[in-house]
């Protein structure tokens, strides 16, 4: 829709092909329906979050960036509010708003919509010069995929696009899940199922290398660990199958080892001459209390006042460094993004034409492009979709 509409302000006549049963389906569930629209940074901030080619965005966001798309929605009437982390949402924290201010300028800018699918883009002389649905051709001077990866399938986005930029000799960077939960083979996740602790510190590895540490919430799940923290956590694991991955949760942030030691003596004196499985109440979730007694290997029967120094230390280190080993991410349709997909150096960055056929555009996840959480992502979508739509079709 933002390609559509630059294209048709510029006075071409757009049509839009989606068998959806309304347009930007994907766009009103992000967010938890909320819609990160974007982040309030500069340019420089969200290439530093783009782990992969950042450099082929700078046309497009230094075009089209934050600030610009912030003017643009709050110009189509639809009120703006930042949040924690610089995470710009509407005011109403409905993501409707945004899909309905884009449909309505659309409508309003006379872009024609087809509620059909494109089974074949058609060149002649390597250009672009039609569109094969299944109920017909569309002649056209110029196409633009704009059909997103192969996260969230049941919204259009089951990876159709690809094929046709494949058949027109485009090379596809093989697709992967990012923003996606993860696995793990430790039982223990699954004995803490739903258990949510926020405030904790999680600290991903990749070969024994730190290569992602924050504060905020997560959740253990029947198959590992998903919520915020993991989320972004995974968009870091590049090189899954090939590096071995493991996390550790640090579920005191505000202490260091030895005020939690000191924290737990509390604890301790106040219930001596109790169980130790019955003396972690206060520390850790319910849920925790067996997972954290077997993983200390303190007997759970054991009164608290003979624990030994040696133990509680093995407690506190526990507490600092809860270890989790990841096994795999969940499929791909349960992702928010998928890494992969056509490859940018096909593709010229100052207009998002192909470099193998003319007239054929792309614009968002389509390409291989993908950011960390924040809004960067939907960025990236509003960028290239604005570079493609004021460039389709150049002005004689």
């Amino acid at each position: 829709m933002m390609c559509a509409i630059q294209a048709a302000e510029r006075g071409k006549k757009v049509v839009i092909l989606d068998d959806n049963r309304q347009l930007g389906r994907k766009l009103r569930i992000t967010g938890k329906g909320r819609c990160n629209l974007t982040n309030n940074c500069d340019v420089k901030t969200i290439m530093q979050n783009i782990p992969g080619d950042g450099r082929f965005l700078y046309s497009a966001l230094s075009r089209f960036g934050p600030q610009e798309t912030m003017a643009f929605f709050t110009g189509l009437g639809v009120p703006l509010k930042t949040e924690r982390g610089n995470r710009v949402f509407p005011v109403s924290d409905n993501a409707n708003d945004i899909a309905d201010a884009l449909v309505r300028r659309c409508g309003a800018l006379g872009v024609r919509t087809e509620k059909t699918r494109a089974k074949k883009i058609l060149t002649k002389d390597g250009a672009v010069c039609g569109v094969a649905c299944a109920d017909g051709e569309i002649a056209c001077r110029a196409a633009a995929l704009c059909t997103g990866g192969r996260s969230y399938p049941l919204t259009g986005s089951n990876g159709a696009g690809y094929e046709l930029a494949r058949e027109l000799g485009h090379t596809i960077v093989p697709t992967r899940p990012s923003l996606v939960p993860l696995e793990s083979g430790d039982e223990y996740c699954a004995e803490m199922q739903g258990f949510a602790p926020k405030n904790v510190v999680l600290s991903a590895f990749e070969d024994n290398k730190l290569i992602y540490k924050e504060m905020g919430e997560m959740l253990f799940t029947h198959f590992g660990v998903s919520g915020p923290l993991v989320l972004s956590a995974s968009a870091h694991m590049r090189k899954m199958g090939s590096a071995s991955y493991r996390l550790e949760i640090d579920f005191k942030p505000a202490l260091d080892e030895k005020k939690l030691d000191a924290r737990i003596l509390r604890d301790f004196e106040k219930y001596a001459n109790k169980e130790f499985k019955n003396a972690l109440g206060e520390l850790v979730g319910h849920s925790m209390i067996p997972v954290l007694v077997r993983l200390s290997e303190i007997e759970e029967n054991k009164i608290v006042n003979s624990i030994t120094r040696q133990e509680r230390q093995r407690l506190v280190r526990l507490l600092k460094a809860f270890p989790v080993g990841i096994s795999g991410f969940r499929p791909i349709d349960e992702a928010i993004v998928t890494a992969g997909g056509v490859s940018t150096k096909e593709v010229n960055p100052r207009t998002m034409e192909s470099k193998l056929v003319s007239g054929l555009y792309f614009a968002g996840e389509i390409m291989d492009l993908d950011a960390y959480t924040g809004g960067f992502n939907l960025q990236i979508a509003w960028s290239t979709g604005h570079m493609a739509g004021c460039a389709v079709c150049p002005d004689d």
